[in-house]
């Protein structure tokens, strides 16, 4: 390995999409700059703290005894900038620091007199990202500074596709711990409708095989004229094709329970290229219809300037159904329930019951309780 750089590189760039192979590439690294020990840590540039992330070589007492002591007496008070390689000799007066606690303590008894050390990030911070490579008995020499200089930017932009795929793991889990915060089944859909990612809620759903199913990776509707409903939505397969058109629909359990779907295009728009096809373009929000809370029925009944018995009615059509069901739950006659939902109708500008549901559904808290 010691004259493989290719390899090397290799290893290092396979470590950047699976951070566990950095045990290896630390053992290879070492080998090919031909230290006695090898890691890599990072040092706090004001209190000096200092841990150390992958290492090889050196006895674990060391690397505990570096962070919990003498991480403090190391020389390396002023870093140095990226990507420049400093010996002990370049930061402090030899001879002074060979009667210090960080030779005498640390480093003497490693068998070592020496460590090359460099900043692996670029970008300034008060953590950095560092490499050190103890040189044994003897001091480092050009060659093993010409040798870490090569693996520098490898490492470097290694470590940033690490911190890249780390900051997306964890955004891509918060996105979902927010979801799954929410009653509505949430459905985030492909431009054919597969499903992308389904919150906790949504997974519900297609677990009880009601009104909505999966078939192969696909969100269906069991209802025909839903599922219709749901597949027109789609059709042009963007964003802005689906802004375009009624993107809610009512949906009807086997109890009879209703809910109703409403789908939010996704920005940004979605290229049509093979390679994006699968990209998330919607999202499908499930909210069961009813009127969850007295302050909800308040708050649609001052929206619209309903009457008490208007928003009884509204609010009895919505449980219930039809006119002759709410006129038998209320112990009104149907004609007054059918005046009553006339003016309901004008007062919200529906048209239809199922209009009405939607309405309903609007405000209803999406809030899990």
């Amino acid at each position: 390995m010691r004259d493989n750089i290719s390899s090397l590189i290799e290893g290092i760039y396979d470590a950047a999409l699976e951070p566990s192979r950095w045990a290896d590439v630390i053992i290879a690294i070492n080998d090919f700059v031909g230290g006695r020990a090898c890691g890599i840590f990072s040092k706090h540039s004001i209190s000096k703290f200092g841990v150390t992330h992958y290492y090889c070589g050196a006895d674990p007492h060391y690397i505990q005894l570096y962070s919990e002591t003498h991480c403090k007496f190391d020389p390396l008070a002023n870093l140095p900038p990226y990507g420049k390689v400093v010996s002990i000799p370049d930061l402090v007066p030899f001879d002074e620091y060979r009667r210090g606690r960080f030779y005498q303590e640390w480093l003497r008894p490693q068998g070592c007199v020496d460590a090359a050390n460099v900043v692996l990030e670029k970008a300034k911070s008060s953590f950095p990202v560092l490499l050190t490579v103890l040189a044994g008995k003897q001091m480092v020499d050009e060659e093993m500074r010409r040798r870490i200089s090569l693996i520098v930017p490898h490492a470097h932009r290694a470590l940033q596709i690490n911190k890249a795929i780390e900051l997306k793991h964890s955004e891509t889990a918060t996105f979902a711990d927010a979801l799954d915060g929410l009653s509505a089944g949430v459905f985030i859909v492909d431009a054919k409708c597969r499903i992308v990612h389904a919150n906790s809620a949504g997974r519900e759903m297609l677990i009880a095989d009601d009104f909505l199913r999966s078939v192969a990776g696909q969100l269906i509707a069991r209802n025909v004229q839903a599922n219709k409903a749901l597949r027109d939505i789609f059709t042009g397969h963007t964003a802005l094709a689906i802004a375009a058109r009624d993107t809610s629909f009512p949906l009807t359990g086997h109890d009879g329970e209703r809910f109703v779907a409403h789908v939010l295009p996704l920005r940004p728009l979605t290229r049509q290229h093979a390679a994006t096809a699968t990209k998330a373009v919607a999202a499908l929000f499930v909210t069961r219809v009813g009127l969850d809370s007295h302050a909800s029925g308040e708050l649609i009944a001052r929206t619209f300037e309903l009457t008490p018995t208007e928003l009884r009615v509204l609010m009895a059509i919505i449980d219930v159904g039809g006119v002759p069901q709410t006129a038998e739950n209320l112990g009104l006659a149907e004609t007054t329930v059918k005046t009553h939902l006339h003016r309901v109708f004008a007062k919200t500008g529906a048209s239809r019951q199922a209009d009405l549901v939607k309405i309903a559904a609007g405000y209803s808290t999406p809030l899990a309780s």
